[in-house]
């Protein structure tokens, strides 16, 4: 069965064998993001008084085709954490989800905040590529990667300062989640049916380490699952396409922030 995974991890493949000669790593070392350190986004995930919502730049995916094809990098981004978003996140994918390094570079311009760099990564090449545009963290996708390959690219990448999201869908899954250093994040979509429940995050985080920063993914559209989510143990939650689905996605994030807010203000009032 020839799924949206595998076409993308195909197509992956070749672009990852072009860019590697259009810029060797040598070049890409000579960044001047490179020496930089990154910031922790598992810090800014605990700051209490932030959200723990990483807000994420996305054009388009293969799910939905075109959500927000013309959004503007700057704007979008400084308006997330103006909102209160704990980090950003940006895809870099240009087939199947329009985007690019630049943007995540413009993104680092105008951001002093963790920024994931949300792609698939299935070489050591884009990892040193990540940190030399800018980005703190990687993330790495469980059912696209061995166990060997995921250890070995979080050590590269823990090599450069830079952190990792390891991205599980379920139990099976969980197999790999080897290094109590990785963040892990829950995706509630499926990457074969590119089907959403909601149930999985609630369903693996207590098979999760306690003391891990778990980060909760897709499908989160109303402000009191956010909360029923930190009640079972999140700190992060990724969303993306609630808010670039709107003709301002950083106003759709500073709402969806508020109404949080609000719940948690209301709970603790009522608790008093």
């Amino acid at each position: 069965m020839n799924t949206i995974l595998d076409q993308i991890l195909t197509a992956k493949r070749k672009e990852i064998l072009e860019r590697k000669s259009l810029y060797p790593i040598k070049l890409l070392e000579k960044s001047i993001y490179y020496e930089s350190a990154p910031l922790s986004l598992k810090k800014y995930l605990c700051r209490p008084e932030l959200s723990g919502i990483i807000a994420e730049f996305k054009r388009k995916s293969p799910s939905k085709g075109d959500i927000n094809p013309y959004a503007e990098v700057e704007r979008t981004t400084i308006g997330y954490m103006q909102s209160g978003a704990s980090a950003l996140s940006v895809l870099t994918d240009e087939t199947f989800f329009g985007g690019k390094n630049e943007d995540l570079i413009t993104a680092r311009k105008f951001n002093f905040c963790p920024i994931l760099r949300k792609d698939f990564v299935i070489d050591e090449y884009q990892i040193i590529e990540a940190k030399s545009i800018g980005a703190d963290a990687v993330l790495l996708i469980a059912s696209a990667l061995s166990a060997n390959e995921i250890n070995r690219f979080g050590k590269l990448a823990s090599s450069l300062g830079m952190e990792v999201l390891l991205e599980i869908h379920n139990e099976k899954e969980l197999e790999k989640v080897t290094d109590e250093q990785f963040l892990v994040g829950v995706n509630n979509r499926n990457l074969q049916l590119m089907e959403t429940n909601l149930e999985t995050a609630f369903k693996l985080v207590e098979k999760l380490p306690k003391a891990m920063i778990k980060i909760a993914e897709s499908g989160l559209k109303q402000p009191d699952t956010i909360v029923q989510l930190k009640s079972a143990g999140y700190q992060g939650f990724l969303i993306g396409e609630l808010f670039m689905q709107k003709s301002r996605p950083e106003k759709a994030c500073q709402q969806f922030i508020q109404a949080i807010k609000k719940i948690e203000n209301q709970t603790i009032q009522n608790h008093v």
